[in-house]
Parts: structure tokens; sequence; C-alpha cells
């Protein structure tokens, strides 16, 4: 009987699209002996793709965890999304893991999906070990790679292995021996630049032993100043002990509070058309128990917070036999079943604080990665929407209840009812709008047809406008309902805000939770169409007559009133902007910063650099997101191919020619 494992480590695989990162978690798995029989992306046989999309399309779509052990170390490995469509995966893993694997190409190099990804650990601190894949390639790199690394993803990049017959298929990789001191010396200069106690040690003549040094290699990467590098290959196996190595040496378990209730986060939920759902939960504390009862707390569309509660029935600790029972622990990952609405981004543990955050904080969390969820908003929010009907008419209600079942189990779609019994959706791209396509279709029985895709704007109040409809009591024919408001602009990111300068005892409960719920609803369809965000609605009058008033009434004022207010206050519109960044050759600069120019991007820093031997300009600044793919489009015949573009979501900006393109069906342009 094996033994126990000491503690779980959770760590997530993480690459650009194509990276290999599906395969290394494969052959983590086999080299292991966790599996017997190697799959293979191409023939749909993996153990992490799953589902018949990801199958047939050999791209990862859902986070899908799998666990092997390494000595009394327990691995959970959470094998992410590579296609930037579906990033609202990756941010939902980041938040449960322990630390990271950011996988490489050797040929191609550091992408556009490495750097986004690789700012994102580094903000968060999380330990990340890097694996450079596909050594066994032509066109592999070593050295050159290792300077770009260092120049793009972390400054303090520590090879841990040495490679032979690199570009070849006899490429092989070793680890480098620390007890070999010419080479403890190398490691020991790099390690030196982030860790205080090597460096003195060299100033001092003093190379410091092979003890100090893993020490040292261990306690920098758990804080995230040093990236430990591994090369290798997936599909060979060459490196992959090293890297196993790495990962249980050099990544620290989290903590475990001294609590007594049970404290953690569901970040995947999984639920066929008419099967069970299942719940991936990764516990911070506590114990979960089948038939235990559990509260779960979330945030709502509008920014408040809502609780559900339910009865486990079933609980299977990831990397425990089937059926082998047991609760599960702190630091540990299980498929939870039986809490029917049981939706991504719940949290076990005390109730959430008050937010005075508008739509879009649904699925993100509120702390650090210590409380059980990355920070919000790691990423960008989707910036596309889509109009989605029924091809078939009849199939119309089937349709909306298949889009609101997929919206449950992945918040960021966010599906809102749309004129002439269409769903609106937000996406991350293109992409993404397919395989919905083909899942609705293969799983729901429903062919959608999708309206263009448009990139989604947000309007800001620009003053202060307030408005009231009074009661008039003598003949009133209107509304039995007094409702003063006053809307003011909000700090930017602040989302909409809903305060009360009325005291709240002036009207029952359940009419000021009309007046807020559908000032809160009126914002997210603003006066054209689009969520009004960053702003301040506050209730300056309030009165009612019972007991003719009902909440209706509230209802039916309250949007009106807001309405008005917000014409007093002005709105202005803003679209989403990427950074970004070009890579060109010495000779193509004048044509593309004229090309960019046209396109209405705001160049910035220009500076020259060298990299792999070559020199080459490094043009960064910043665009509208709808302009992006034409950018991308126009560089390379511009650098015949050579150029590399990289851009990420960066805020938004105001409009500049009213907005007409951005407005759904008969909303009217600003003025300009």
């Amino acid at each position: 009987m094996a033994p126990s494992p000491s503690h779980t480590l959770n760590i997530g695989i993480l690459a650009h699209v194509d990276a290999g990162k599906t395969s290394l978690t494969e052959r983590l798995l086999f080299d292991s002996g966790a599996i017997d029989r190697l799959g293979s992306v191409d023939a749909g046989d993996t153990r992490t793709d799953t589902g018949d999309l990801e199958r047939q399309r050999g791209i990862t779509i859902r986070s899908a965890v799998a666990s092997f052990t390494a000595g009394d170390v327990r691995i959970n490995l959470i094998d992410t999304p590579g296609h930037a469509d579906f990033i609202a995966e990756v941010e939902r893993a980041l938040g449960v893991l322990d630390g990271a694997v950011l996988v490489l190409s050797a040929v191609e190099g550091v992408q556009a999906g490495t750097r986004l990804l690789m700012r994102t650990l580094r903000r968060l601190r999380l330990p990340t070990l890097l694996f450079v894949n596909k050594i066994d390639r032509a066109g592999a790199r070593s050295d050159a790679l290792l300077a770009d690394i260092r120049r793009g993803l972390a400054p303090v990049a520590v090879p841990m292995t040495a490679v032979a017959g690199l570009g070849t298929p006899r490429a092989r990789a070793s680890a480098h021996p620390l007890t070999d001191p010419p080479v403890r010396e190398r490691i020991a200069e790099v390690v030196a630049e982030a860790d205080d106690a090597v460096l003195a040690q060299l100033v001092d003549g003093v190379t410091p032993s092979a003890g100090q040094l893993r020490a040292a290699l261990a306690a920098r990467t758990a804080d995230g100043s040093l990236h430990p590098v591994y090369f290798g290959s997936a599909l060979g196996g060459q490196g992959i002990d090293a890297l196993i190595a790495g990962m249980a040496g050099l990544i620290p378990p989290a903590p475990v509070p001294a609590g007594t209730g049970p404290r953690g986060t569901v970040f995947a939920v999984h639920q066929p058309p008419g099967g069970e759902r299942t719940a991936h939960v990764r516990l911070y504390e506590g114990e979960l128990r089948p038939r235990q009862r559990i509260v779960l707390h979330r945030r709502t569309a509008d920014g408040g917070s809502a609780t559900l509660a339910g009865r486990i029935t079933g609980l299977d600790v990831i990397g425990r036999p089937p059926g082998a029972g047991g609760p599960l622990t702190a630091g540990n990952i299980a498929v939870l079943r039986g809490v029917p609405g049981i939706r991504t981004g719940d949290r076990l543990g005390a109730p959430l604080p008050e937010s005075g955050a508008g739509a879009g904080d649904g699925a993100g969390g509120d702390d650090d990665r210590s409380g059980g969820q990355a920070p919000a908003g790691l990423f960008a929010a989707p910036t596309l929407e889509t109009v989605v009907r029924a091809r078939n008419p009849a199939r119309a209600a089937a349709l909306r209840a298949a889009l609101l079942a997929l919206a449950d189990q992945d918040p960021l779609l966010q599906a809102r009812p749309a004129a002439g019994g269409a769903t609106s959706l937000l996406l991350h791209g293109e992409v993404q709008k397919e395989i919905i396509g083909a899942t609705l279709l293969q799983e729901y029985g429903t062919e959608a047809e999708f309206a263009p895709s448009r990139v989604v704007c947000v309007e800001r109040p620009c003053g202060t406008g307030e408005a009231c409809h009074e009661i008039a009591r003598r003949g009133h024919t209107g509304p039995w309902a007094t409702v003063g408001l006053r809307v003011e602009p909000g700090a930017r990111g602040s989302g909409p805000v809903f305060a009360y300068e009325t005291e709240l005892g002036a009207l029952p409960h359940g009419f000021h939770q009309a007046i807020e719920e559908t000032a809160l609803a009126t914002l997210r369809r603003g006066p054209r169409g689009l969520a009004v965000t960053d702003c301040r609605v506050v209730l300056t009058r309030s009165g009612f007559v019972g007991p003719v008033s009902v909440a209706g009434h509230f209802r039916t004022v309250t949007s009106a009133v807001l309405l008005r207010a917000l014409d007093r206050a002005g709105t202005r519109i803003h679209e989403p902007y990427h950074a970004f960044e070009a890579e060109l050759p010495l000779d193509a600069l004048a044509p593309v910063t004229a090309r960019l120019a046209a396109l209405g991007a705001q160049v910035g820093e220009t500076s020259a650099e060298t990299s792999g031997g070559r020199r080459r300009w490094l043009v960064s600044g910043v665009v509208a997101a709808r302009r992006v793919r034409a950018c991308e489009a126009a560089l390379p015949g511009l650098t015949h191919g050579e150029g590399v573009w990289t851009s990420a979501p960066s805020g938004d900006r105001p409009v500049r020619d009213g907005g007409a393109w951005c407005l759904p069906e008969g909303a009217a342009p600003e003025a300009s």
C-alpha cells in the first residue's frame, strides 16, 4: 500500500495555444505512472480533453484536473485552455493554484499569450516554473530563447537543465548537477540577482553549497522573484523527470489557516443536458464530507450578494481511488455533487463583503489569492457582444434555455434577453462563438444563428443630473409612487453604485428593493442600449400611499426617472482599447508607424533593441480594440513577414465619432 502524501500541490499548466500544454500534462501523468497509456491530442484521447468538441478540434476549452504522485507529494494538475477566447477559464483556475508551469515552444519562443500569462502570474507572485517544450524540433533554440525570456518574461530566469542535440530527434535534456562546483557557481550568479544572501556569499568569494543553493532556489521561486527554466520535449519525454522534481521541490504548498469551518471556492461547473451538475471545489481550510449541509455565497450581476444552501450527496477527492471515501481536507480538490444551483465562483465560508461594483463582477473575486480566488479583473472582461437566434423559430424557447444553462456554468457569458425573442451574449472572440454554436447543436439539438459581433462599449455620465416623479394626490392617474434620483459620476472602475439620502425606514422594504433593483437593471441597458457604469445613483426623495401603492409602481417610476436624470447629466460613450507592442525590422519603422497612425493607433515609446543577434525596433502604444485585427493583418506585408505583434486589453477611452457603430439597432448616436 502506497504511503499517504505528506501534502498536496495544485499546479496549473498554462501556455499560449499550441505550445504543447495538454501533451505535457499527458506526459507527466504517464511518466509518473498515473496512466498506463500515453494519449495524443491528434488522436483525441488525452486524459484532460474529455469533451467531444475538445477531442474533435484538438484544443482545451474547459479546465480539467488530473492527479499523480511524486515521492510523498500529491500533485493535482489543472490543464487550462491556451486559446485567448477561453481566458475566463484560466482566470478562474488561477484562484485555486499553489503554483504554475508556463509552457513555451523552443521553436516559436515567447508569444503574445505567453507574455499576457506571465504578466499575470508575476502580478500574483505565483510560484512559476518555465518549461521550454519541443527541443527535438527543427529550429529549436536554447541560449537565444533564454535571452528572450529574460528580456520579455522573467528577468531572473535560471536554467535548470542542459540540452544536447538541440533541434534534432536525438535531443536530450539533463538536470544541472548542483554538486558540480562550476555548475553551482554559474547558477549561483543568476540566483544572486534575486537573493541577497547568495549575493553576499559570492561577494565574499564563497560559492554556496548545493544545499544552500537549493534552499535559495526554493525560497525565491516561492515568492515569485525567480523562475527556474526546464528544457525538454513532452512528446519525446525528455526533461520530464527534472521538471517533476522541480514541481515537488520548489513549489511550496499553501499554508492551512487555523479555522473550524470549511472555506473554499468553486472554480468549475459541468452539467451535461439532462445530467447531474458537478462542481470542482478547492478547499482552503476545514473539511467537507458527503451528506454535509453547506452554504455558498456569490456575487450577483448587480453587485449585491446572495446565498445558496444545499446538501452534498457525493464527494470524489481528486487523487483518491473512486469510492475511497473520506473527507475533503484543506489544500485538496474534489468533485462535488448534490447542490443543483451551484455556480462557478461560489464560495464557502464567510459571507461576501458588501460591494458597490456593478454588472460584470458576478464571476470575479473580491480578495487576494490567499482568500480562495484570484483578484477580479486579472484579464479583461469580454469585449464582444453577439445576438443569438434559433434557426428554427419553434426552437426559440429551447435555445434560450440552453444559453442560460451555458451562462450558468460560465457567468462571464452574461446571457441577456434581446429584441425579438433573441438572446445577447458577451464573448472573448470568434472561436468562442463557434464553440458555443457547436455545443448548442451537439448537446442541445438546437441550431443557432449568430449576428455579427460588435465591440462592447459603455457609457459614463459627464456630470450630475436629477429628476423626480411625485404622487399628485388629487385626481392622480399615474403610478402611486414618489421617486427622486440623482445621478453623478463615480470613480473609474467603481461600477454602478446605489445609495440613499432618504431614511431607509421611510418605505417598506419591498419598495426600497424594487427601486434599487430597477435602477441597476436600467443602468445595464442605458439610454442608448449600452451599460452605464462608474456612476452613483442616489435616492433623494420617496413616498407612497398605503394601501394603494405596490412594488410595481416603484419599478415603473424608477426606470423613467433614472433615464431623465441621465439625460440631464449627459453621458459619453467609451470603447475598449488595447495596449500593443510591435517588433519590427530596422527598415520597416516608417511604413508601419504610418499605417498604425492611419488606423487611429497612438504610438508611444519607440526603441531599438538587439535580440538573437538581430537589431530591431520595438514600438508600443494603444489602439482601439476594433482596429486590432486590421493592425495585425497589415504587419506581415509591411515587414516581409518578420514583424511580431502583441496586444492585450487596456481599459477604454471616449469614442471620437459618435459611436454609431457600437450601438444596438435603432439607438441614436451621441452628438459630436
